[in-house]
């Protein structure tokens, strides 16, 4: 195992680092043989834990010929190894009330479980076999491929999904992060094995692996059972090995001309989208855009709320967002309405973002936005899934763990001047429009 090196460079391998956190919390970090990532957050008093095997690789990887991997391989894993069946895995959990499942993103995937202190050792050898040796039978890659075709169908019947898929493909254009993240029905039953088994083979190796767990946890021994599992699962653990790097924004992402998509349902309502590129997750003005978000957007007094539902009656639903990726991000206006609606809608959408960029919020607007963030984030890390996933991120996406008191102090920071500016640039950027529902020609 590795010495504890306080502070060093962190992707020295057999690097460590030891960060206080809030509640006397403590994360430690190691850089394990093969450039493993080992992040832990060990919570006192708590006696679960979520653990996490994070992989580096996600729907905007894929080259043409896999493409649905992705999102393939995130079922196979639970389809069998060359230790266990596909039933073995699900007793494993069951058997112990814990709770496992993953998640496949543009840019990464993650496989975790949620399972009592004690049963921490369990957790990390199943999904570390699920992770280094999985068998993606033929027999059960056809089985799923049924599956995930019926995921895709249930999700293409509701219109809200299918607004926000057919935005990411209006912003994003004809590249990687404007395909499905769980690929096309085309792209499902075209694929074939060999191309998943390419895949897997390519991008699931310990130097693009990150272990993260929060809860009752004790990090050197997680650091010895993942060096335990992985080896059992026959990765090569090179102590020269260093981790992957990271996704940067050298990566450069060409903007692509604004498109308006109409898709035809027969629904009673139709959903509606507009807006286009934004920020990318590492910059640091995404503490203003959390609080733009949030005044515009995130709640029952933000400004689309109050103008479009309380005020005109014209939404039952109507809400802003916005989403980071390595070198561009995306951020959008919604709202479900009448179809005969939509263009009147679309037109009150524009305007609260406008009028936000011509004058700076009042300081009741600014400290109310403000509060509503910081109390969303103070709840959101009550549990150790959320911490988990923090430690994830941190890691593959962000490149710095910031404890809770330092998050709130950046959103606490912000100035009514900054959401200006920022609304201000996305009003004038160029705007694509999504529209799902009954239309004619």
């Amino acid at each position: 195992m590795p010495q504890d090196l306080p502070l060093v460079a962190p992707h020295t391998p057999g690097a460590e680092l030891v960060v206080g956190q809030d509640g006397a919390a403590r994360v430690r970090r190691t850089v394990l043989p093969g450039g493993v990532r080992v992040l832990t957050e060990h919570m006192p008093g708590l006696r679960s834990a979520t653990v996490g095997a994070w992989v580096g690789v996600g729907s905007r990887d894929e080259t043409s010929g896999h493409y649905g991997s992705t999102h393939f391989l995130e079922h196979l894993l639970f389809k069998g190894t060359t230790r266990r069946s596909a039933m073995d895995i699900a007793e494993a959990f069951d058997a112990v009330g814990g709770e496992a499942n993953a998640a496949t993103g543009k840019e990464h995937t993650c496989y975790y479980a949620r399972v009592l202190d004690a049963d921490v050792p369990m957790a990390v050898d199943v999904i570390a076999d699920m992770v280094t040796s999985a068998r993606l039978d033929a027999g059960e890659l056809e089985t799923e491929r049924g599956v995930i075709l019926e995921e895709l169908a249930m999700n293409d019947d509701d219109p809200s999904d299918v607004a926000h898929e057919q935005f990411a493909t209006a912003v994003f254009g004809d590249t990687p992060l404007g395909r499905p993240i769980g690929g096309t029905p085309q792209a499902i039953r075209s694929v074939p094995r060999d191309a998943v088994w390419e895949h897997y083979r390519e991008h699931y190796r310990p130097e693009t692996l990150v272990v993260t767990a929060a809860g009752g946890v004790d990090h050197d021994a997680l650091c010895a059972q993942v060096v335990d599992a992985l080896s059992a699962g026959g990765w090569p653990l090179d102590p020269g090995t260093a981790p992957a790097s990271r996704r940067t924004a050298s990566d450069a992402h060409a903007p692509t001309a604004p498109r308006e998509l109409t898709v035809r349902r027969q629904t009673e309502q139709a959903n509606v989208i507009v807006g286009g590129l934004c920020l990318t997750a590492t910059d640091p003005r995404r503490f203003t855009l959390s609080v733009l978000n949030a005044a515009l957007g995130g709640g029952m007094s933000s400004r689309l709320f109050q103008e479009i539902r309380e005020k005109r009656g014209l939404a039952y639903s109507t809400y802003s967002f916005a989403s980071g990726h390595a070198d561009t991000g995306m951020f959008g206006l919604y709202a479900g309405c009448t179809p005969a609606k939509v263009d009147e809608v679309t037109a009150l959408m524009v305007a609260e973002l406008e009028r936000m960029a011509d004058a700076p919020m009042g300081a009741a607007e600014l400290t109310r936005s403000i509060g509503q963030l910081s109390g969303g984030l103070v709840l959101g890390m009550e549990d150790s899934g959320s911490r988990m996933s923090r430690l994830g991120k941190a890691e593959l996406v962000h490149g710095e763990l910031l404890s809770l008191d330092e998050s709130l102090e950046r959103v606490r920071a912000v100035t009514a001047a900054e959401v200006q500016e920022l609304a201000a640039e996305l009003a004038a950027a160029p705007r694509s429009v999504v529209r799902v529902g009954p239309f004619g020609d």
